[in-house]
């Protein structure tokens, strides 16, 4: 009679935990295509769907949500015990920094699955927007930090590079007056600099009707149509597109940074881990995944 394989249930529980099949095959290393296969064959062999499509994304249906415990159990136990008998338990403490508006999905996937097979590790992980991780990382209070910048650092991996561009809702004219309605961070944040320089410098004029601590509460003032946003280009949809007047754009990247003079092999798990899953999520938006970028000016956040 057919059989649960293991690796078809991890690959189920990424794409069911991520809510994403872009996402679950960023989790575990393998490619969109592959993912899809193999929630095929898994879908094959207990003669069900187990996924409905949900928005962007999907949504486990009924005989997903009770297959998805089962699933992390048997994915759990097996990782736990092949770590015991190859005598690579890890231990140790790691304290990591993940922002809290990019790839949460696949991030906070890489740090439960790292928390699953090395449950001697204490991990403490903080969230936030990302602005304060440099000076966090400099004073020894993180080991690790994920958080975008202007610029990378010498020994910054580039995880993803996007362009920040001026978006707002294809469907309203946001300038009839001549001035522009605006939403931007509330706080000290270079992204908040960059948009301030490129409409000084296009000469546009503009109010502040919105401001946020995150992205994604600027790109909600965007899509709700009240403001325009400076927002990743790769948030382009169908509703959303550049501002014809501010066809500028200024890079961004989504760096994986370590505090100086850090180490050991629970730090260095945990890096490869995050490498390993952008390497494959897509190849990336820009192809620099992975890469360490050359010396340059560091960036203030």
């Amino acid at each position: 009679m057919p059989q649960l394989d293991s690796d078809l249930l991890r690959t189920f529980l990424a794409v069911a935990e991520t809510g994403s099949v872009t996402a679950g095959a960023a989790r575990i290393g393998r490619s969109q295509s592959a993912t899809s296969l193999q929630i095929k064959q898994l879908e094959g062999i207990v003669g069900q769907r187990l996924f409905a499509r949900h928005g962007r994304g999907v949504r486990p249906t009924d005989a997903g949500e009770r297959l998805v415990p089962v699933a992390r159990r048997v994915t759990q136990s097996l990782d736990a015990v092949l770590t015991e008998l190859r005598g690579e338990s890890l231990r140790g403490r790691l304290r990591i920094g993940l922002p809290d508006d990019q790839d949460r999905a696949v991030l906070t996937g890489i740090v439960a699955d790292f928390a699953a097979r090395h449950p001697e590790v204490q991990l403490d992980v903080h969230c936030a927007l990302g602005a304060g991780y440099d000076a966090a990382l400099g004073a020894g209070a993180l080991d690790l930090a994920v958080f975008a910048v202007p610029e990378p650092a010498p020994r910054d991996v580039v995880l993803r590079r996007d362009d920040l561009v001026w978006m707002a809702r294809t469907d309203r004219d946001l300038a009839t007056e001549g001035t522009l309605p605006v939403a931007l961070f509330d706080r000290d944040c270079w992204w908040r600099d960059v948009a301030l320089a490129g409409l000084e410098s296009a000469g546009q004029s503009y109010r502040i009707v919105f401001t946020s601590e995150s992205a994604l509460g600027v790109r909600a003032a965007v899509e709700a149509g009240i403001a325009a946003g400076l927002l990743d280009r790769g948030n382009g949809t169908d509703a959303l597109g550049p501002v014809p007047d501010l066809d500028f754009s200024h890079p961004s990247f989504l760096v994986l940074r370590r505090a100086p003079s850090t180490g050991g092999d629970a730090l260095e798990a945990m890096s490869t881990a995050i490498r390993r899953a952008f390497s494959v999520a897509g190849g990336g938006r820009h192809g620099l995944q992975g890469s360490v970028r050359p010396a340059g000016r560091r960036p203030r956040r």
